[in-house]
């Protein structure tokens, strides 16, 4: 170790100013060890914190359903309901999974998803109220923000591809028959979850129906129309949930705007 001395000054004088130096130095260690512990603290607290709230998401991994490609619920009677996203999905529909026996749903409005509900010509008028609503929520009312629609059904032979002059264009139906009507059918949702599923969209009317030991266990918010971005209602969603996956709730979602009402628990509605 290599020590300057400056010989303008006396033994005292260079001693004091090393040992000036040398208290100077140990501030700054001792600073710098005051620091890192506190550092380390915040961190220890910044990881329990994000290890408590990473416990409190939920990313399921299962295997999906052939319908799960569509919009679906099931019907508070246990009937299956597929919708579809787009038209390619309508034509899908139209010619691979309506079938006879089930009813062909379309709200009364250009932009509307064709909505089957299988084995629906055995259904109550309750089940199909709730497959209305279904029907009408993901229709362009929503983004126009309409309060209501009406919605109607037809059966299997009703619907058609074809007309004298050739084949309809993508997305694109021949009616014919009497039609069976649902008026003014308002537009709400509830997206819920229940441990150990994923996510789920149910029209308000099959909400209302449900006992209470079915969604005891469940977390859920009711989603109507608002003033709330998708992506930003897909985060409201999923905090309020405890579900990870944002773009999962975004595909839940309707095209348009939202307003997201927390709900901790089941209550009738009336």
């Amino acid at each position: 170790m290599k020590i300057k001395i400056d010989f303008t000054k006396s033994a005292q004088e260079n001693a004091n100013e090393y040992y000036a130096k040398a208290k100077k130095l140990a501030l700054k260690k001792e600073g710098a060890e005051k620091a890192i512990k506190e550092l380390q603290q915040r961190l220890s607290k910044e990881l329990a914190q994000a290890e408590q709230t990473q416990e409190r998401r939920v990313i399921v991994e299962y295997k999906k359903e052939w319908y799960e490609k569509f919009h679906w619920f099931n019907t508070t009677s246990g009937m299956l309901v597929i919708g579809g996203r787009d038209a390619k999905q309508n034509e899908i529909l139209n010619s691979k999974h309506f079938e006879d026996g089930d009813l062909f749903f379309h709200a009364d409005i250009f932009g509307a998803p064709v909505t089957i509900l299988k084995g629906g010509a055995k259904a109550d008028q309750d089940t199909k109220e709730e497959v209305a609503q279904f029907a009408a929520c993901y229709s362009s009312t929503w983004e126009k923000m309409l309060l209501s629609v009406d919605v109607y059904a037809m059966r299997r032979e009703q619907v058609s591809k074809s007309t004298s002059k050739g084949s309809l264009g993508t997305g694109s139906f021949l009616l014919k028959g009497e039609r069976e009507w649902f008026r003014n059918v308002p537009v709400s949702l509830v997206i819920m979850l229940n441990n150990g599923s994923a996510p789920r969209a149910t029209p308000m009317k099959a909400f209302q129906r449900m006992k209470p030991e079915e969604t005891e266990n469940a977390k859920y918010v009711v989603v109507s129309q608002g003033s709330a971005k998708k992506s930003d209602a897909a985060k409201q969603i999923a905090k309020a949930i405890g579900f990870d996956d944002i773009d999962f709730i975004m595909q839940l979602l309707p095209t348009g705007t939202f307003k997201i009402e927390m709900q901790k628990r089941w209550k009738p509605w009336g």
